[in-house]
């Protein structure tokens, strides 16, 4: 028998069961179930505002789903994972119609990782369509990188701990002011992830102009020295460590210096002399200006996650 439980805060246990969940879809598939976000979440609790649906059948985890209402602007977005022995038994479905009964008269969007066949067929037997994508881009680091050229004036520094923080928080809500997901940051999101074991202000790269913060490559390793990114990533289910151009963000009025493109070189240039092979990215699939600069610095599409919303419903431009 197959129940429902929704909850605001998870046990230990429940935890445990999600992260077992999680890993077994993504070996099963190849690609994670949740996002960055949704882990941290798991890991340290995360907004008190979003739910957590636990679905079992017979006492034991089956699927699991994860709704965050805190976009103002976009409104809720959820995500979700079954068990691979329990699909094709429409729990995927019960786990969107409990989404959208938490969301309310909000409108829900769906994000699906990988863009998989089944994650499409479920969001068309729900009456949801695809309505944004993210690509993941990748290139070799072992190929021909540029030296970075700075404009004067411009100096390089690496990230302090317990002293950037702030400086560091105001300058991304300036430079993704329109980005419906990193423009939101508060430093609450930045101080979950510098307790993640992969963080590293060395790879932590600002840019100064007379001693203030204009711009930024936060860089993020995978799979090093046993350390997690997007859990269960297939770069790190493989064991082989990658780099990724975590984010890449430039004062307003920096933009049209080169300033994105010399940090984004800064930080390749980094994970090169950390060992790695190959680095990665994401990127809006409609941000025809990023895809091209990250295009040459030899990036190739590799990957994609979709949105998925109800048909009519537009889901916003990102950056």
């Amino acid at each position: 028998m197959t129940e429902i439980r929704i909850a605001e805060r998870l046990t230990d246990a429940d935890v445990a069961a999600v992260l077992e969940l999680v890993r077994l879809a993504t070996e099963e598939d190849g690609v994670a179930p949740l996002s960055e976000h949704v882990m941290l979440h798991l890991r340290y609790g995360g907004d008190r505002q979003a739910r957590n649906v636990m679905l079992t059948d017979g006492g034991e985890i089956a699927g699991y789903a994860h709704l965050d209402p805190t976009d103002p602007v976009e409104g809720p977005s959820g995500e979700l994972v079954i068990h691979p022995a329990h699909r094709r038994q429409h729990l995927g479905l019960a786990l969107v119609r409990a989404l959208a009964a938490e969301a309310g008269d909000q409108q829900l969007r769906l994000w699906a990782h990988g863009d998989l066949p089944a994650a499409s067929r479920l969001a068309a037997a729900a009456g949801f369509e695809r309505v944004r994508a993210l690509w993941q881009m990748r290139r070799s680091l072992q190929a021909r990188l540029d030296r970075p050229q700075l404009a004067d004036g411009i100096t390089i520094r690496p990230f302090r701990i317990g002293h950037d923080e702030n400086e560091w928080t105001a300058l991304n809500r300036r430079a993704f002011a329109t980005h419906p997901e990193q423009g939101g940051w508060t430093r609450a999101d930045l101080d979950l992830r510098e307790k993640e074991p992969w963080f590293n202000p060395e790879g932590f790269f600002l840019a100064e102009r007379a001693g203030r913060i204009v711009g930024f490559h936060w860089t993020k390793i995978h799979g090093q020295d046993g350390h997690d990114g997007h859990a269960g990533d297939e770069a790190e289910h493989a064991h082989q460590a990658i780099g990724e151009v975590y984010v890449v963000g430039v004062d307003p009025g920096e933009r049209g210096s080169g300033l994105g493109r010399a940090l984004t070189l800064v930080g390749l240039r980094y994970l090169r002399s950390r060992g790695l092979f190959q680095v990665m990215l994401y990127v809006d699939e409609s941000n025809t200006p990023a895809i091209r600069l990250y295009e040459s610095l030899g990036f190739t599409h590799w990957d994609t996650d979709v949105m998925f919303a109800r048909t009519g419903v537009s889901s916003g431009q990102g950056a």
